[in-house]
């Protein structure tokens, strides 16, 4: 959530820091603002609403500087309007900073301020920080241990940036759960919440991981932990293109991701999927897949969309593999004290790799002993640094807020580790082999679907003014169910909810009139006719039936007043292929509503609170 975008150099960092914050937009936010040391003083400015909105106040202005911090914010202390937006201040001016995260203890360190004599002038948690880094600075007379020793007295989560007239050459950086990377430039340094914002200037990066801090100049920086202690950095590259994270002449991010879900499943399986051998192999596996194999349950822990994929992996790690496997919400796993024996595998999933819950549940894992696997999409992420092994889904960077390809991948993979547990549990190399061949397929699959966005476009023209919206699957459909409603609530603000189909009996039937649109997910398989059954009982109610159903579905054509025909597969990828045409209609309803669809109101890309 939030973004952050700092620079220090021989550039004029005020465009440079506006492109950054505005390739941030997606992470989602309510306003911006940015801090420049000119002329011995700091420069201020900020507002509530869009980057745009800051560009705008600030053109007239014709600002200048070699040293700035520039952020997005998203309120969790005080409203979002112009007195609450980053940066924030200290007393005397001398001290700016943006911030990332929350302060969990900012009341009992606000009570102490002010009888301090400080003077709090926002509803923030983060302007707290601010007033008791000024404080600390009183005694050090150095930024960095003021910063160092004001974080040592912190409870709570930060991704922090502090700059000050009185030390003008350096931006003192601290990360403790929200992510912050270093660009390492030629005479120049910059730092972002997300290398999005880096990729333009530069490739070369240095992540920095919990409680580690940086004093960065124009032409260095050196790295401490909070506790003094001195960390020695490894320079990675950026593996991703500034194309990538381009509409690339597309309306929309999401509408760009949907139609990539051909290649981004072709990168999750290249290299990976043997289809006449029926294995597969993934090396991010290899020290775990001892574990893996003797594993008595394993326990999938994620958030939201990921949730919805970990749902379906379920289904094909217990079909294949024949391993039990539970799946949790990581925001409640470790609060309920959780059961995890020695021989438990745990794995989390998450886009981002910086999700705060699915991270604190990763942690709490390792802390009980058990190995954790990862499932994620960004290189380099914190997910992917603390876990013990793991399998990136090549997804590229996905911008849009809704989650299309990074979803897909994900199952993808999920399905290639249950092709690898069923071979080591003795499934035939020729059911394998077939297995194989069916999810190999998949991605021209998907390109046939694509092809029906201009049939899902005149579904959506027809519900686009609903109030509600049901959808029903069985087995691992029933996760596609959930990811359907889940997709159109969070870019169409349209209530909807997902359930398995035979439990509609059991309550949401009640919902059933002629104005209520029912998405049935119904593919030929084993459970259609029970699903058919389930359409009957909505139609004997008169709720109006949009089915997706498979290309030799005829007997569908009686029974829905809306069909979308897509190809056939077996039936545990079958999710991936019928996602595909709910993620269109989630798309258009949200267009002719006239919904932002890639910034949705109230939602981030990357949820780093908890």
């Amino acid at each position: 959530m939030c973004g952050i975008v700092g620079y220090i150099g021989a550039k004029n960092c005020v465009p440079l820091i506006m492109e950054g914050l505005k390739r941030l937009e997606y992470r989602g936010y309510d306003s911006a603002g940015l801090a420049l040391i000119k002329d011995g003083k700091l420069v201020i400015e900020k507002r509530a609403g869009k980057v745009a909105d800051l560009a705008a106040m600030i053109e007239e202005k014709e600002l200048s500087a070699f040293l700035g911090i520039g952020h997005t914010r998203w309120a969790t202390h005080g409203e979002p309007d112009d007195l609450n937006a980053h940066p924030h201040w200290d007393c005397k001016g001398e001290i700016a900073i943006i911030h990332n995260g929350i302060i969990e203890n900012y009341s009992t360190l606000k009570k102490k301020l002010i009888q301090d004599g400080h003077q709090i002038r926002t509803a923030t948690d983060t302007e707290i920080l601010a007033h008791l880094i000024e404080e600390m600075y009183k005694r050090t007379k150095d930024l960095f241990s003021a910063v160092r020793y004001a974080l040592l007295e912190v409870e709570g989560t930060f991704g922090l940036l502090a700059i000050s007239p009185l030390e003008p050459d350096r931006i003192i950086a601290a990360r403790r759960g929200s992510p912050l990377v270093i660009g390492v430039g030629e005479g120049e340094n910059l730092i972002a919440s997300d290398a999005a914002a880096l990729v333009e200037h530069t490739r070369q990066v240095v992540y920095l991981n919990d409680d580690e801090m940086a004093c960065i100049f124009a032409d260095s920086f050196y790295t401490k932990t909070i506790h003094d202690q001195e960390v020695v950095k490894q320079i990675e590259e950026i593996t991703f293109s500034l194309e990538q994270i381009e509409r690339g002449g597309y309306e929309h991010f999401m509408l760009k991701e949907i139609n990539e879900q051909p290649t981004s499943l072709e990168n999750a399986m290249r290299g990976r999927l043997m289809v006449k051998e029926g294995d597969v192999r993934l090396g991010g596996l290899h020290t775990v897949m001892d574990k893996l194999l003797k594993a008595r349950r394993i326990i999938i822990t994620s958030c939201g969309t990921s949730w919805h994929a970990a749902l379906v992996g379920k289904y094909m790690l217990e079909q294949l593999g024949r391993i039990p496997v539970d799946v949790d919400y990581a925001s409640e796993f470790r609060f309920r004290n959780p059961v995890i024996r020695p021989d438990d595998v745990v794995m989390v999933i998450s886009q981002s790799g910086e999700t705060a819950d699915t991270l604190a549940a990763l942690r709490e894992a390792k802390s009980r002993g058990a190995p954790v696997l990862g499932i994620v999409n960004v290189v380099g992420s914190t997910i992917a640094r603390e876990t013990d092994a793991g399998v990136y889904i090549h997804a590229g960077p996905e911008i849009g807020v809704a989650s299309t390809k990074a979803f897909t991948s994900q199952i993808a993979v999920l399905g290639q580790i249950a092709i690898l547990l069923a071979k080591n549990r003795g499934l035939p190399q020729n059911t394998l082999a077939k297995i194989a061949r069916d999810l190999a397929d998949i991605p021209d699959k998907v390109r046939q679907v694509l092809l029906l966005d201009g049939q899902v476009k005149k579904i959506a023209q027809e519900f686009k003014n609903a109030d509600n919206f049901l959808y029903l699957g069985r087995g691992s459909n029933f996760p596609t169910a959930l990811e359907g409603a889940l997709k159109l609530k969070e870019i169409s603000y349209i209530h909807a909810e997902g359930y398995p189909a035979a439990e509609m009996k059991h309550g949401p039937i009640a919902l059933i009139d002629e104005n209520m649109p029912v998405v049935f997910i119904v593919p030929k398989d084993a459970l259609y006719d029970k699903v058919v059954s389930n359409i009957q009982e909505v139609r004997a109610r008169k709720g109006r039936v949009i089915a997706i159903a498979n290309i030799d579905d005829e007997e569908i054509d009686n029974l829905a007043e809306f069909v979308i025909k897509v190809p056939r597969t077996y039936s545990y990828f079958g999710p991936i292929i019928n996602s595909i045409p709910l993620q269109l209609l989630a798309y258009h309803i949200a267009l002719l509503r006239g919904c932002n669809v890639d910034q949705p109101r109230n939602l981030a890309k990357s949820v780093t609170v908890e």
